[in-house]
């Protein structure tokens, strides 16, 4: 009896000698303080009581992608709506190594069927294979709902999830709509949702095929995604050589060289073993 009170939703989260006087000034005697703490002991429950919410342990994703439309990543933002606390939601699709928006929408609020209409189309469009893709995203709800990993699994799609507010896990959407948010063109609030709509198809048309990135050599993503990149080094690289024929002295490190085509991106690459660091650079 003593250690079912103890232990009772009342008296789990407190100790002993509280319990004992609560009990006291309540005209109960139960046994002495000290013979709560050796019940107690004797049991195990001397430090915690109470059934304890255990936080699941997430592992760092670490994504690599070394062509297009092996690894997407996708996000949800609101954009500002006419009305004091009401909003548009954009979704958008990106592929992480060329920097390409694969699918994009904006509707009236966030939901699971958006979602999957989404990433189908998306899927078909770019003639995704099973076991091709991987597609990550955050933990918000129509990101980690069990129709949207139903659809994944149908596909034949991995997916894998950021960890809890950490930003860095999901890096390519957050840059994605800092670029949308900052353009000197993006409205306080949209007036519609065909404004916010007609907004959206003119910014991803230039983020599509006029943006320039620097983590893909100043390429359009379209150029990247589409195999073009090494043809337009090329004419660059052509261009520059021809410029230090005609003048050499403007080219003060005596050569031209174009940015190198990207190899690889990742989220959250590997940081190298202690005997890697060690080793340090090869030779």
């Amino acid at each position: 009896m003593v250690v079912e009170v103890l232990c009772s939703e009342r008296f789990e989260d407190k100790a002993p000698a509280e319990i004992a006087a609560t009990l006291l000034d309540e005209e109960t005697y139960l046994c002495s303080v000290s013979t709560m703490y050796r019940l107690l002991r004797q049991r195990r429950a001397l430090r915690e009581r109470r059934n304890q919410l255990r936080h699941p342990q997430y592992k760092k994703p670490e994504l690599l992608a070394t062509r297009p439309n092996q690894v997407w990543s996708w996000d949800i933002t609101k954009l500002k709506a006419p009305g004091a606390w009401t909003y548009f939601y954009l979704y958008v699709i990106i592929d992480i190594y060329s920097r390409y928006v694969v699918g994009w929408c904006v509707t009236h609020s966030e939901s699971t069927e958006t979602a999957k209409e989404l990433i189908l189309d998306a899927c078909l469009k770019q003639g995704i294979a099973e076991h091709q893709l991987t597609i990550h995203a955050d933990r918000g709800s129509a990101m980690t709902s069990h129709g949207v990993a139903r659809l994944l699994s149908d596909l034949g799609v991995d997916k894998t999830h950021s960890r809890p507010h950490v930003s860095n896990d999901n890096p390519y959407s957050e840059s994605a709509f800092k670029t949308l948010k900052y353009r000197p063109e993006f409205p306080d609030r949209f007036g519609s949702l065909a404004a916010a709509q007609d907004f959206c198809t003119e910014f991803f048309r230039w983020y599509n095929t006029e943006h320039r990135h620097s983590g893909i050599a100043m390429l359009t993503p379209e150029c990247v995604h589409y195999g073009r990149a090494e043809e337009v080094v090329a004419a660059r690289q052509r261009v520059m050589a021809a410029a230090y024929t005609k003048h050499p002295e403007r080219f003060v490190r005596g050569g031209t060289r174009s940015l190198p085509l990207p190899t690889a991106a990742w989220i959250n690459a590997p940081e190298p073993s202690r005997g890697d660091a060690e080793k340090g650079p090869a030779s």
